[in-house]
């Protein structure tokens, strides 16, 4: 492979001399990988963050922990601006982007950061003036344990675990960024309405049920429910899931990996039949160039899809996943088309 010709569409996983080369050409590139490969990198026109897991070109789910993943900006677009911001700064980001383009970010998972975009996000000014897509960074099974997820920033040459980082991509007049959301899971309309009477965060005990106060951990013992199945409600005309992180039976509490609101009707997902099938079906054919595009770890662990195509959608598999708000176990991808 050579600096000239260095990405071939087939391929999605490369080494850490092979992004070299793709940087040293002069491409554009949000990356994916562990911390030690990512961290080898010359500085250059790239952000990325930490995750060795993928749906791939080559093999669609990949646990991949010595190759990078990557994705690459148009050719006709430009940065308009990239850097890290820390929790004073990020709720200002809206204001460094363009008026036509996309913003691309990524977060250090476990971080301040991490909390303030997911219960606050949506009040930010002007969140909603561009597309903004991205991730939730993360590290690989026992590392957990001793590793933090990081975030990169590459013209700095700066790695992080409390700062997000941000790219504003501008687009030219005759381009257009558009977001869109793969959620398999649909509210079972079958069981009862769960409330919160207030917004509680990420971490539960008590829920009304069809009304009725009880503890959630009772409910779903009581019920048997799947926690592998995700909460689901209608936020303004769009299904968003909130995955089961963690149930602690000595103090009753459950953990998600999103917030629930006070209020909101949520319901727990029914059964996803055939992850793959479903998955290609309600994906389609995008219009367009997929420029970005990530998938939940969740999805990823528990519809088996290492060795899986589930359509021909490739991207890092992730921690969260950013639609201007955050999401979880759900697909996200970002279109640009031209007129």
């Amino acid at each position: 492979m050579t600096a000239s010709n260095p990405f071939h569409a087939d391929r999605s996983l490369y080494s850490v001399d092979e992004v070299a080369a793709m940087l040293a050409a002069g491409e554009t590139l949000i990356l994916a990988g562990e911390e030690r490969l990512l961290a080898a990198l010359p500085r250059g026109e790239w952000v990325g963050g930490t995750s060795p897991y993928f749906m791939t070109a080559e093999a669609g789910g990949a646990h991949a922990p010595d190759r990078i993943f990557v994705q690459r900006m148009p050719a006709f677009a430009s940065i308009a601006w990239v850097g890290m911001l820390d929790r004073a700064a990020l709720p200002d980001m809206a204001a460094l982007g363009p008026d036509n383009g996309y913003t691309i970010l990524l977060i250090p998972g476990q971080s301040e950061v991490h909390r303030d975009f997911a219960l606050h996000g949506i009040e930010w000014p002007d969140m909603f003036r561009r597309p903004v897509v991205g991730w939730v960074t993360g590290v690989a099974g026992q590392a957990a344990a001793t590793d933090r997820p990081k975030v990169f920033d590459g013209r700095s040459g700066r790695s992080a675990d409390d700062r997000a980082v941000v790219l504003h991509v501008a687009l030219p007049d005759h381009a257009f960024a558009r977001a869109d959301i793969v959620n398999l899971f649909a509210p079972d309309m079958d069981g009862p309405v769960l409330t919160f009477d207030t917004d509680t965060g990420f971490t539960v005990e008590h829920v009304s049920v069809d009304g009725v106060p009880t503890r959630l951990v009772d409910h779903i013992a009581a019920n048997g429910i799947d926690t592998r199945l995700p909460l689901v409600a209608d936020y303004n005309g769009t299904m968003v899931n909130v995955a089961t992180a963690g149930i602690d039976e000595a103090t009753g509490q459950v953990t998600f990996f999103a917030p629930v609101y006070g209020h909101v009707a949520y319901r727990f997902a029914r059964p996803v039949e055939d992850y793959p099938r479903q998955f290609a079906e309600q994906l389609g054919s995008p219009r367009g160039e997929v420029v970005f595009s990530c998938n939940c770890i969740l999805n990823y662990m528990y519809a088996g899809l290492e060795g899986e195509r589930p359509g021909d959608m490739t991207g890092p598999v992730t921690f969260g996943e950013i639609a201007y708000v955050l999401l979880t176990q759900s697909m996200v991808y970002l279109v640009v088309e031209q007129d």
